[in-house]
């Protein structure tokens, strides 16, 4: 069975454009979207009838939210299978379970109540650190959001956080037919430069080399870039996000571990990122 690409809902401006990216994207991979709207009334209805004045209103908003969404999917993708539901749970909880039936799960950058652009939803922080599937957090300026920069960025870091994130980025690229810019960030203990910075660069191509071999030989006809750069990871990234119409980092999934799991990097492009961030666990 397809495993449909899920987005969440809350019926906010700020939720709009994840929406529009969950439709587009669905359309690119060919496979169903699943519009959820999470809203605990359910659980508070008692008998209140369905239908007739009576009727609990915010059990007919939470309905209006989705309905407008699968509206709005079907004019835009009108190919796109679309399936949309009020989920009664909270939105993290919602979600996290969709997860275990998800390709993937989309969020805006953005809840209600969170100062649009400039700070990271609570929902989607908690989606990305907690998540078993990829998490893509939809933010940015309209050109990268739209897709129109022709570039999937991934970040390179430890060879175990990021091998499914190289995975799915290569998968990306491919599928909008455009290139793959593999980064991997690196520190002198040198300023000066000299010996110690040259071996420094040269150790973090060889981790490109590496980390690319494989997955790159599976997507032959994706073009990938190398890119080294002094710094610390997390401000290499988002300065080059600015660029980019998607950026993948990884996160380590420890079985034996529960809550939040995400790493320094993650955290900070999530928050910071000038286009889509997805978040691609590694168990």
């Amino acid at each position: 069975m397809t495993l449909p690409l899920v987005v969440g809902v809350d019926g906010s401006d700020g939720s709009l454009p994840a929406l529009d990216w969950a439709a587009d994207e669905a359309a690119r991979r060919e496979i169903p979207l699943r519009v959820v709207h999470a809203s605990l009334w359910e659980h508070y209805e008692a008998s209140a009838p369905a239908f007739g004045p009576d009727r609990p209103e915010d059990k007919g908003m939470a309905e209006q939210v989705v309905a407008a969404a699968r509206h709005r999917v079907e004019l835009r993708a009108p190919d796109v299978a679309v399936d949309a539901a009020v989920v009664p749970d909270d939105a993290v909880s919602a979600l996290l379970e969709e997860a275990h039936h998800a390709a993937a799960l989309v969020t805006g950058a953005s809840g209600r109540g969170a100062l649009a652009g400039l700070l990271l939803g609570s929902v989607s922080l908690s989606l990305a650190g907690r998540a078993h599937c990829p998490v893509i957090v939809v933010r940015g300026g309209r050109r990268t959001v739209r897709g129109e920069c022709g570039r999937v960025l991934v970040g390179v870091g430890d060879a175990e956080e990021c091998a499914a994130a190289v995975r799915f980025a290569l998968y990306e690229a491919g599928l909008r037919h455009c290139e793959l810019e593999a980064v991997r960030a690196w520190r002198s203990s040198h300023p000066a430069g000299g010996d110690s910075t040259r071996r420094s660069e040269e150790r973090a191509l060889g981790a490109l080399d590496e980390a690319l071999e494989g997955p790159a030989r599976e997507h032959p006809d994706v073009p990938v870039r190398r890119t080294t750069a002094e710094g610390p990871a997390h401000k290499v990234l988002v300065e080059a996000s600015a660029a980019a119409d998607l950026l993948v980092v990884g996160a380590v999934r420890h079985r034996s571990r529960v809550g939040f799991q995400l790493g320094r990097v993650s955290h900070a492009v999530l928050h910071h990122a000038a286009c889509p961030v997805a978040v691609v666990p590694h168990e």
